[in-house]
């Protein structure tokens, strides 16, 4: 296999890598929120972060944009994706909301990009179809199920109220809006100074809320797990890889792709946190595959007779 062949095989592997990576953390928020409040946990997140990559930018001597305007865009997108959906997410977890279901309710980021890109991007030629509303209500209807369970039945350390959905839906929407935002106006660069810059960003208007939070970290063995994994795995891996296949114009792809979280995250919390799995979750989990499915679902075009 020679050079062009792998990269094109990376690059067709490259969404389900970053949904793997994607999956775990939820988990990893689970597993770091009882001993830390979320902000100043995630302010260093990003501080450790920017560490690492301005290391790895030094020695390779990557390449730094060139225009304000360029710097301004991944600032943006740096306080949605980073700020705005980590904060919406882990918040939200701290908050008690169960793992699995913070997964879902972001998971139904792809109806929103699908919405998004055929009513506005693409013209009016590409308005939302019927099977694609169709799919909407489906995706509606599976969302329902399982936060009806989660608000009839959640245990102290696994419910639904206004305070813990207030941030995962702003999670949701940071996550979607951040992707619409870097696909339309962020111009390709290196991946490592551009995720440096968005961290930057996110640091600057996560770190007065850390600020603001009372509660101590408690150091220990689980804690450091989390943020090492949160700082290696998910930020120079899991971030480094959904910018590069917006970048790539694969984002389509991790629209597709990315349903498969919610179902991932479930089983983890399952097995890690015995998080409940029901019929109806299961039911929930697949109408809502099914119905982001159809959002995402390129028509066949009818050959001519």
């Amino acid at each position: 296999m020679n050079s062009t062949d792998s990269s094109s095989a990376w690059l067709r592997a490259m969404p389900a890598v970053f949904v793997l990576i994607w999956s775990t953390g939820f988990i990893v928020a689970r597993y770091g929120m009882p001993h830390a409040p979320p902000f100043s946990f995630l302010a260093m997140r990003y501080a450790l972060s920017i560490f690492c990559f301005s290391i790895w930018i030094y020695f390779a001597k990557v390449k730094w944009p060139q225009t304000r305007q360029e710097y301004l865009h991944l600032a943006m997108t740096g306080i949605l994706m980073h700020a705005g959906y980590l904060g919406g997410v882990w918040a939200a977890v701290k908050a008690g909301m169960g793992s699995g279901l913070s997964a879902l309710i972001v998971g139904f980021q792809p109806v929103l990009t699908a919405i998004w890109l055929s009513s506005r991007v693409n013209g009016a030629e590409n308005k939302i179809s019927q099977r694609q509303w169709m799919g909407l209500i489906l995706g509606f209807l599976g969302l329902v199920l399982v936060v009806w369970r989660k608000l009839t039945q959640g245990s102290a350390l696994d419910h639904v109220n206004l305070v813990n959905l207030s941030f995962a839906l702003m999670a949701l929407f940071s996550i979607t809006l951040g992707t619409l935002y870097q696909k339309s106006f962020v111009k390709p660069c290196d991946v490592r100074s551009a995720n440096t810059i968005q961290l930057i960003a996110a640091f600057i208007v996560t770190s007065p809320l850390a600020f603001l939070e009372t509660e101590a970290i408690q150091w220990n063995a689980e804690l450091w797990g989390a943020m090492a994994w949160s700082v290696l795995g998910l930020t120079l891996g899991g971030s480094s890889l959904l910018y590069l296949l917006i970048q790539k114009g694969a984002a389509a792809s991790v629209t597709s792709l990315m349903y498969l979280v919610p179902p991932c995250t479930a089983i983890l919390a399952w097995f890690l946190f015995d998080e409940p799995i029901t019929l109806v979750t299961l039911l929930g989990i697949a109408l809502t595959a099914w119905g982001v499915s159809w959002v995402v679902r390129t028509p066949k075009l009818k050959t001519p007779s």
